[in-house]
């Protein structure tokens, strides 16, 4: 099964940015929508974006909207989440995952497998 590593978190001042990697072991996940997902401590995991394969459509939690953007190099087997304006709201490990073939939403944990370790992200005030 493919593997994911997550990196490029960090601790960051409120405004500021980071940009995560989502590195896969093998090219069959260029074949899979990818999502992004956190969890910050005492709650659930939580979607933050996905995008398809094709990278033709993206999809984002209405809180991260017009400041994080996903994206993917092929080439690379990497999807990437960009992060701008930075919010200690925003502070979470961060997972990226495969969408099963299939699943109806995008936003669902439930819908995806292969999950990383995760990356921490600590937006400070």
């Amino acid at each position: 099964q493919v593997q994911v590593v997550e990196s490029g978190g960090g601790l960051v001042q409120t405004g500021g940015s980071l940009r995560l990697s989502c590195v896969a072991s093998e090219s069959t996940f260029n074949s899979y929508s990818i999502g992004w997902f956190r969890r910050a401590p005492g709650k659930e995991r939580d979607f933050v974006a996905a995008i398809t394969r094709n990278s033709a459509t993206t999809y984002y939690a209405d809180s991260v909207q017009g400041r994080f953007t996903i994206s993917r190099d092929i080439a690379r087997n990497t999807v990437y989440l960009q992060m701008n304006s930075l919010k200690p709201e925003d502070s979470a490990v961060y997972y990226c995952a495969r969408r099963k073939f299939g699943s109806a939403s995008y936003t669902t944990v439930g819908n995806y497998d292969s999950w990383g370790q995760g990356t921490q992200v600590t937006v400070s005030s």
